[in-house]
């Protein structure tokens, strides 16, 4: 057996050479003069080694001890060396602890499975707010009073919405630190009855069939950048989601099949999306080939063309026009096709609905009903078409354009009509 006196004055030699111990404890010194504890022993069979560390960081005694602990893993048949790097993987696993390290890596995997950059960028938005509150906290000891005096911060600003969201991020972050062995408890769901309830947030649409002729026949006269013009154009045609038409890709689009398929990465509900093209919207997309078909998007940014444009793109156009924020917005084409195609009633509600791509309410009733009603869609689809080129070619005139003061004269629309209806 090794004396400390013999490990401390063992000398370095051109070639390493070992130290031998007992049951299989050895010190390697090396030529250039460290000395390693190994153990060799034989797992199923197997002649293996086990590092234990550099001496003198670890003694004579303690090599001894960790080499028992390791006899006793062989004898309940254990390999000591991959219980070494278990726990080598746990120790490194469990001190990323704070708030913010296990927030960035729900993150990471929420980017693994596909989620949308644009929500993505809106988690990170919110995550951001609470990091210089509870960022270097343990996630298992944030308190809810701590969690909560995040959301009063965003609350005092009156951003009740933002603190809604927020509380499911954070609730998220724990649960996922939950499943990690990070922390026992989502502090956040505790938080549900504390916050200020949101009033819904309507975005205004026209949906009085008068008022949508003029607004189309208005449109048709806009003299900004020629992408812009069609992304108004085809808005009223498509009517899906503001971001969905301005990431629209040429790849996306089947001129043949007459058909966009949105991926799910793109789509709000996390399903993909099949959208029927009309002749009128066919015709409006090779006007568009001609601007931007070399270009990955259908509608690029002009100052940095392998980017979509701008999410307010069209909700400048608008006010452009002299139509403001609480009379029509990008996202009140949905509104505006939705109250129009229902009260047609000759289209399925259902067939409706799936052109718009929402979700049902009810988890029951999305088990059962899983048609797309595709053959109705197409034919909807330029019903609609037709039907807003009608209400153009009938209006009697185009919105008056703006005054040198910037005002214009707005119409009203007819009493006892709503304006719009809640974001979907």
């Amino acid at each position: 057996m090794l004396t400390h006196i013999q490990v401390s004055s063992a000398k370095p030699a051109a070639k390493a050479y070992n130290l031998s111990d007992s049951q299989g404890l050895h010190l390697a010194v090396r030529p250039n003069g460290s000395k390693l504890w190994r153990m060799n022993f034989r797992y199923l069979g197997k002649q293996k080694t086990l590092h234990i560390g550099p001496w003198p960081d670890i003694s004579l005694a303690e090599a001894r001890a960790r080499r028992d602990d390791a006899r006793k893993a062989l004898a309940a048949g254990i390999d000591p060396v991959l219980e070494k790097k278990r726990a080598k993987v746990t120790a490194k696993f469990a001190a990323a602890t704070s708030f913010k390290e296990v927030a960035q890596e729900w993150i990471a995997k929420c980017e693994r499975e596909g989620r949308a950059a644009v929500t993505l960028e809106k988690v990170r938005w919110l995550l951001n707010m609470a990091y210089p509150l509870i960022g270097s906290h343990p996630i298992d000891g944030i308190t809810p009073h701590e969690a909560l005096a995040v959301l009063r911060k965003v609350e005092t600003n009156g951003r009740y919405e933002s603190a809604r969201r927020m509380r499911s991020v954070l609730s998220r972050v724990f649960r996922y630190g939950i499943a990690t062995a990070r922390c026992d408890r989502d502090v956040a769901a505790d938080l549900r009855g504390a916050l200020t309830t949101p009033k819904a947030v309507h975005h205004a649409a026209i949906i009085d069939p008068h008022e949508v002729g003029i607004l189309l026949k208005t449109m048709d006269g806009y003299t900004g950048q020629a992408v812009t013009r069609m992304a108004l154009r085809l808005s009223p045609h498509l009517f899906v989601r503001p971001g969905e038409l301005r990431q629209a890709e040429w790849a996306e689009i089947d001129v043949e099949k007459a058909i966009w398929s949105i991926p799910v990465e793109k789509m709000k509900m996390r399903r993909p999306h099949r959208v029927p093209l009309s002749r009128q919207v066919l015709a409006m997309i090779e006007e568009l080939r001609e601007i931007t078909g070399h270009r990955q998007h259908l509608f690029p940014c002009m100052g940095s063309p392998r980017r979509p444009m701008s999410e307010n793109g069209v909700n400048q156009a608008l006010r452009r026009l002299g139509y403001e924020s609480g009379e029509m917005t990008a996202h009140g084409f949905r509104a505006m096709a939705a109250t129009l195609l229902n009260e047609m009633g000759q289209w399925n509600p259902d067939a409706i609905e799936r052109q718009l791509a929402h979700q049902d309410t009810s988890a029951v009733r999305r088990a059962y009903a899983r048609g797309e009603y595709w053959d109705e869609r197409v034919a909807m689809m330029q019903h609609w078409s037709d039907y807003l080129d009608g209400l153009r070619d009938t209006a009697e005139a185009p919105r008056a354009p703006k005054t040198a003061s910037g005002n214009s004269k707005v119409r009203k629309p007819k009493a006892g009509r709503p304006r719009g209806r809640p974001r979907r």
